[in-house]
């Protein structure tokens, strides 16, 4: 147990705690109504861009306009405004929302089968002692998600599931977010072929997805061989030595609340089978459906819905405990929901404060002029600071890229390195900040405070930043 939290309870006095992701973003929320006070209000002229059907800002077209500073009043409604836009009756992250909840009410099925469960447990119990080899290879699979199609919130059941697994195999429930946060951003930092954020960004900036793609290649193998090293050298001293996990102190909590401590049959019935395979086939059918199909939130949605219906079929379950076990589990990720408007929030406030494209446009001055070797280096370090307030890639390619990519012109940088530099500064951001929906939510599935994650994943953001930094240099030494 960490010294500081043994000797608050040795004195009967409580520990003192960092505050909850829900009070983190809800101060961020107050902090930028601030900042839309002292900030001045500016605003791009955006156009449709039929290639990608979004619209996209015009660079040089930066204008001042009337300013809005938000009132306590707006700062309350900011959480609200996170789902849809009263307005306009446009959502906003009420179909994240929704998915979270079908998300959950697939996994309470899931877990009522127990299929997955056993599953695991028979692989760990084959694995005996090469329990850590499973996680390059875990994080493998969802680096290539990442990186095929942006896999994010769509990891969030299988999360889930794997904080027990790796509890039980000794580690806690850092290494089960690793495994996943770290495996999926690892995977969209060297993003080859996703549409999501490598397409859009390709097309905004004129070039072809393939541009640079051997770049982002080496970028994805290295950042993978660097997670998976940094994350297995945790979890191999936490499970030598279980005192020194950043989370000892609630490693109980979790345990109660996954309910380790029951160590399923190894054996998996017929029934159970038909369950697995339920379950594999809705991932394949997931990742085709995204990557080719142009799927979104509604229609995942109704794919787990859909999964959950056959499992309970396959499984024997009646009506009742259906529903049961379908309502449980949406309720279990009911904070995960808040979370996701409370992050979107943020970005509220600052779009009705009309501060957003402000900032957007500091980072074009500061950028304007700059030596090639500096400015790629700081097309990186803009997008870094830009995910911070924009935590979604596809939103900050149509945003930034229109703008930076021009620039690139003058500056004598191959466009396609700014497509990489915007990769590459997107997802360390994704590593790190509260405002990303899916990092927090994900967190809070873990129960993994924000600041205990923060002291592991900082320094290998850093890491990931000097390899960023140094692939862009080199990409454009070679030209």
């Amino acid at each position: 147990m960490n010294q500081k939290v043994a000797g608050a309870q040795a004195s009967g006095k409580r520990p003192v705690e960092f505050p909850s992701a829900y009070t983190i973003l809800f101060a961020l929320i107050a902090i930028f109504a601030a900042l839309t006070w002292v900030v001045p209000a500016g605003q791009y002229n955006r156009v449709q861009d039929p290639e990608i059907g979004r619209e996209v800002t015009v660079r040089g077209s930066y204008h001042s306009i009337d300013a809005h500073p938000q009132t306590p009043l707006d700062i309350i409604m900011a959480p609200i405004g996170g789902f849809y836009d009263a307005k306009s009756g446009k959502t906003r992250a009420a179909d994240i929302v929704l998915f979270v909840l079908f998300v959950g009410g697939f996994m309470g099925m899931v877990n009522r089968t127990g299929a997955i469960d056993v599953a695991m447990t028979t692989a760990m119990t084959a694995l005996k002692g090469r329990e850590h080899l499973l996680i390059p290879v875990l994080m493998g699979l969802f680096a290539l998600g990442g990186t095929v199609y942006g896999m994010e919130e769509e990891a969030i059941p299988i999360l889930a599931l794997l904080v027990p697994v790796m509890m039980r195999a000794g580690y806690d429930s850092i290494v089960a977010a690793a495994i996943v946060i770290v495996g999926t951003s690892v995977g969209r930092f060297g993003g080859l072929i996703n549409p999501f954020a490598t397409g859009i960004a390709s097309s905004v900036a004129g070039v072809s997805l393939t541009d640079g793609i051997a770049l982002r290649a080496v970028l994805l193998v290295i950042g993978w061989t660097i997670s998976s090293a940094w994350v297995m050298r945790y979890a191999a001293r936490v499970r030598k030595t279980p005192e020194l996990s950043l989370i000892a102190d609630r490693r109980r909590e979790i345990e109660a609340h996954f309910e380790t401590s029951h160590v399923p049959e190894a054996r998996l019935s017929a029934r159970q089978i038909f369950v697995l395979a339920i379950f594999i086939l809705t991932f394949a059918v997931l990742i085709w459906g995204v990557a080719s199909q142009g799927w979104w939130m509604a229609e995942m949605s109704a794919l787990f819905l859909g999964s959950s219906l056959l499992m309970a079929v396959a499984a024997g379950t009646g009506e009742r405990e259906f529903v049961d076990a379908f309502v449980s589990g949406a309720r279990e990720l009911l904070g995960v929901a808040l979370i996701v408007a409370l992050a979107r929030g943020v970005l509220v406030v600052m779009d009705n404060g009309h501060i957003t494209d402000t900032i957007l446009h500091g980072g074009e001055v500061l950028l304007n002029g700059l030596p090639s070797i500096i400015f790629i280096n700081g097309i990186q370090a803009v997008d870094v600071l830009m995910s911070f307030v924009v935590p979604s890639s596809s939103g900050l390619s149509v945003l930034a890229t229109p703008v930076f990519a021009p620039l690139a012109d003058f500056a004598d940088v191959p466009r396609a390195l700014i497509v990489t530099a915007n990769q590459t500064g997107i997802n360390i951001t994704q590593l790190l900040t509260p405002t990303s929906a899916g990092l927090m939510g994900m967190l809070a599935i873990a129960r993994v405070p924000y600041d205990r994650w923060l002291r592991f994943v900082a320094p290998l953001a850093l890491i990931l930043f000097a390899l960023g930094a140094a692939a862009l240099s080199i990409g454009l030494t070679l030209g």
